[in-house]
C-alpha cells in the first residue's frame, strides 16, 4: 500500500506539474537559420575577381559577353569575343541573386528581397547605382536536413543564407515546419529547379529598341519589353519601368494563374511556362499584361520558347513539380490570334530542361542524357531527324545566337559552332569545379 501510495503521488505530482507549465522542451538537432542582416545585404554588390564556377543557374547574353548566375552568390561575367577561347573575366557579388536580365549598359539583378541596378558601362568594373529595397517575397534557401525540425524564422533579423544543424534544448512549440516560400535549387544531378527576354527568334516588340536588351535562356523568369522589366514569381507577375535604365521605377504587379516556373516574351505576348500549362498574356498595353489564353498539360515542370505560331515545350517527371514519368517534348500549333491552339506531335525524352529554337534547328537539354539537336522543319517528325547529339553532359539551359550555342551543365559552361549545321562541334568550354562538402 506505501508503493502504491507513492506512485500514485508522484503521479499526481506530475500530472500538476505539467498542468501548471506552459512549455516543454526537449534537446534535439535542429536546422538553425544563418542570417545576413539587412545593412550588409545592401552593401555588398561588388566587383571581384574571377572565380571558378561551382554552383551556376541561369545564362544571359549581351555584346561580348556571356554573364553566368552563380546560385545567390553573383554572377561570372565570361568573354565570349572569341568563342573558341572563352575567357572568365571578373565576378560581381550579389548575394541572392538567382536572376538577371540587361538592357543597354544596366543589368538588373534579384538580390533576396531586392532588385538591383547595376552598372556594367565597364564591364570589368561593375557597380551599383541603385535599389528598389522589399519588392519580393521572403524566401529561403533549402535546408540542410529536411528529415530535421526547422527553427523559427526572424525574418527581423536579416535574410536566411544558409543553414546549419545544431543540438539545442528548444521549446517544443517552437520547433514548427517552415512556411515560407524556397528557393528552387540548381543541383544538376537531382533536383535543378526565361525565356528569350526580348525576342523569340530574333523579333522584337514594336516600339522597342532590340539591340538595347540582351538574351537569355529559356529558364530565366526575368524578361524585358518596350519600357518594362518584368520578374515572374510563383504567382505574381512584377512590373518595372526601365525608361530610364539606371533609374527603374516600380510599375505595379499583376496576379496570375498558375504555378509559374518560366518567361518568354514573343510577338508582343507574354508566354509562361507553369507546372500545369502554357499561358499567354497579351501585351498590348505593356503596362498592363491581360491574361489572353492557355494550353493545358499533365502537371510537370516547363519551359517554353515561342517561333514563327508554334510552341515547344519540354515536360519534366520524377521532380517535385511532378511525381510521374513524364518526359517530353510537346510541339504545338497556334493560332494566329494565340487562342487556340493543336498539340502537334508528343516526343519521348529522358530528363528534359531548357531548350532553343533558331529557324529549323530546334536545340534540347535533355538532361542527364546531355545536348540534342534537331532539324524540326517537319514538326510532326522532328526526332526523326536528328543532326547532332552531345551525350556525356548534363545539360541545364541555353541560348542559340543564329552562330554560336551556349549552354550551361553540370560540370561547365559549353560553347559550339553550328554555321556548318551538318558539322556542329564543341569549340570551348569553362568546367565546374566541384567543391567538397
Amino acid at each position: 500500500m506505501k508503493t502504491l501510495y507513492t506512485a500514485f503521488s508522484c503521479l499526481l505530482a506530475s500530472l500538476f506539474f505539467f498542468s501548471c507549465t506552459d512549455k516543454l522542451t526537449e534537446e534535439l538537432r535542429i536546422n538553425i537559420p544563418i542570417y545576413m542582416d539587412y545593412e550588409t545585404l545592401r552593401s555588398s554588390v561588388q566587383s571581384a575577381a574571377s572565380r571558378e564556377l561551382t554552383n551556376p543557374g541561369k545564362i544571359y547574353f549581351k555584346g561580348n559577353y556571356l554573364m553566368v548566375v552563380e546560385y545567390l552568390k553573383g554572377v561570372h561575367v565570361i568573354d565570349v569575343s572569341n568563342p573558341a577561347n572563352p575567357q572568365n573575366k571578373v565576378f560581381v557579388e550579389i548575394p541572392g541573386c538567382a536572376d538577371i536580365a540587361v538592357k543597354d549598359n544596366t543589368l538588373y539583378a534579384d538580390s533576396y528581397i531586392d532588385l538591383v541596378t547595376i552598372d556594367i558601362s565597364d564591364m570589368m568594373n561593375p557597380r551599383e547605382t541603385g535599389r528598389i529595397e522589399n519588392v519580393f517575397s521572403y524566401m529561403i534557401p533549402a535546408v540542410a536536413d529536411e528529415k530535421l525540425p526547422v527553427a523559427n524564422i526572424e525574418q527581423e533579423n536579416g535574410v536566411v543564407i544558409g543553414w546549419e544543424i545544431r543540438r539545442e534544448k528548444r521549446d517544443l512549440e517552437l520547433v514548427n515546419p517552415v512556411n515560407i516560400p524556397v528557393y528552387p535549387e540548381y543541383d544538376y544531378v537531382d533536383k535543378i529547379g526565361s525565356g528569350n527576354y526580348y525576342t523569340g527568334g530574333g523579333q522584337s516588340g514594336s516600339g522597342t529598341d532590340a539591340s538595347a536588351f540582351g538574351k537569355g535562356g529559356s529558364m530565366a523568369r526575368f524578361g524585358l519589353y518596350d519600357r518594362y522589366l518584368y520578374v515572374a514569381s510563383t504567382y505574381t507577375l512584377y512590373l518595372f519601368d526601365v525608361q530610364n535604365a539606371a533609374k527603374p521605377v516600380k510599375a505595379g504587379a499583376v496576379g496570375l494563374n498558375g504555378t509559374v516556373e518560366t518567361l518568354f516574351i514573343y510577338d508582343d505576348h507574354l508566354f509562361f511556362g507553369t507546372q500545369s500549362g502554357m499561358l499567354v498574356y497579351s501585351l498590348d498595353v505593356p503596362s498592363l499584361p491581360v491574361y489572353l489564353s492557355n494550353f493545358w498539360h499533365v502537371t510537370s515542370c516547363d519551359p517554353v520558347v515561342i517561333q514563327d505560331d508554334y510552341a515547344f515545350i519540354t515536360l519534366r517527371g520524377g521532380t517535385t513539380c511532378n511525381n510521374s514519368n513524364v518526359n517530353r517534348l510537346d510541339v504545338v500549333k497556334l493560332s494566329a490570334d494565340y487562342k487556340q491552339y493543336e498539340l502537334v506531335n508528343s516526343y519521348n525524352m529522358t530528363e528534359p530542361y531548357g531548350l532553343g529554337i533558331d529557324g529549323n534547328t530546334l536545340f534540347v537539354c535533355d538532361g542527364r542524357d546531355g545536348l540534342k539537336i534537331y532539324d524540326a522543319t517537319d514538326k510532326k517528325t522532328i526526332t526523326d531527324h536528328p543532326l547532332a547529339a552531345f551525350p556525356e553532359i548534363h545539360a541545364y539551359d541555353l541560348i542559340p545566337t543564329g552562330e554560336y550555342l551556349f549552354m550551361i551543365g553540370s560540370d561547365g559552361f559549353y560553347l559550339y559552332n553550328y554555321t556548318d549545321i551538318k558539322n556542329i562541334r564543341q569549340i570551348g568550354y569553362i568546367p565546374v569545379v566541384v567543391q567538397a562538402k
